[in-house]
């Protein structure tokens, strides 16, 4: 899910160890096209979720998204380098923090606990309808309705009516609506991560505030994963899997993102950003051996091209 870059990614800090490693990394990427940059970022994004599926049985799915979380923290304080103490400066900013905080679990928990009953790409396509939706109660503009009814065509085509015949999905069995369920809570967060972002990078500067609520998001997470039970039984290289996972889902997305937006304007960054859930689509097919159908095809491209159509539309209007 690549949701960070856009609000809270004000360049990275002077760091040293893995955080500086990742900067360093991903600024030797700034010789490459801004667009190119762009697709390292969502595919890194989109694998890292594929392996995160991989770890569900050895860390559970709760444990997984926990250990994301701490993985993910670590290197991004390493990297900031954030002020503990800035986090209870006031109660404003203590309060802040928690909310951010919330909303990146409310983000990415029910999105890894999708991925238990139905597929990656269908996953991402229906919590990509959270930011846009946002978008076009926000414009109020009539394209952007009519692009909103055409995601909801293709969000119809992933969860007929008739829950008994799945033989659209190529799998025999019937999409899974507890899945449905939770990448739609996934959505909410989507939706409510930019606003929380923006008022994060505000109150406290760059990625510092994305970096405290990561700590929050962790320690939320951390009863879930105690109750699941799985963590405590968890191996050296399970956990070192979930460092990675961490690394390809989070960090280096934000360096990719942050060296691809200083070439190129925050509509051409939209405009690749609807590429999402197609690139979901394809990485569950590639790693998760998850098939690709013609329905599946149909309703991923519906949303795309509404996504792409309000990005399109707003750059037509002359607002960024």
């Amino acid at each position: 899910m690549t949701v960070y870059g856009t609000a809270t990614l004000s360049g990275p800090a002077d760091g040293r160890g893995i955080g500086h490693a990742v900067g360093a990394a991903a600024a030797g990427f700034g010789r490459l096209p801004p667009t190119a940059l762009m697709l390292f970022s969502l595919v890194s994004v989109q694998v890292g979720a594929a392996l995160a599926t991989m770890l569900f049985s050895a860390l559970g799915p709760v444990g997984t998204v926990f250990c994301i979380f701490i993985s993910a923290a670590v290197m991004l304080t390493l990297w900031s380098r954030p002020k503990l103490s800035d986090a209870f400066a006031d109660r404003r900013a203590f309060t802040l923090v928690l909310a951010f905080g919330f909303v990146l679990a409310f983000m990415e928990l029910p999105f890894f606990l999708a991925m238990q009953y139905i597929p990656l790409g269908i996953t991402a396509t229906i919590a990509f309808l959270g930011p846009l939706a946002i978008a076009t109660i926000m414009s109020r503009r009539l394209i952007h309705f009519l692009c909103i009814g055409i995601a909801l065509i293709g969000i119809a085509l992933l969860t007929p009516l008739n829950l008994g015949e799945g033989a659209l999905f190529g799998n025999h069995s019937a999409l899974d609506m507890r899945g449905v369920g939770l990448a739609g809570l996934a959505a909410i967060g989507w939706a409510c991560f930019a606003p929380a972002s923006q008022k994060a990078g505000k109150v406290f500067g760059g990625l510092k505030g994305l970096t405290l609520g990561m700590w929050a998001a962790a320690f939320m997470a951390l009863p879930f994963a105690v109750m699941e039970g799985s963590l405590f039984q968890a191996s050296a290289s399970g956990l070192a899997s979930a460092f990675a996972v961490g690394l390809l889902t989070t960090v280096l997305p934000l360096g990719l993102e942050y060296q691809a937006l200083q070439r190129m304007s925050a509509r051409a960054y939209g405009i690749l950003l609807t590429l999402e859930p197609a690139i979901a689509v394809m990485v569950g097919a590639l790693l998760l051996g998850q098939g690709i159908t013609l329905t599946t095809s149909i309703a991923v491209a519906c949303v795309t091209a509404a996504a792409a159509g309000i990005t399109l539309s707003e750059m037509h209007g002359g607002r960024g």
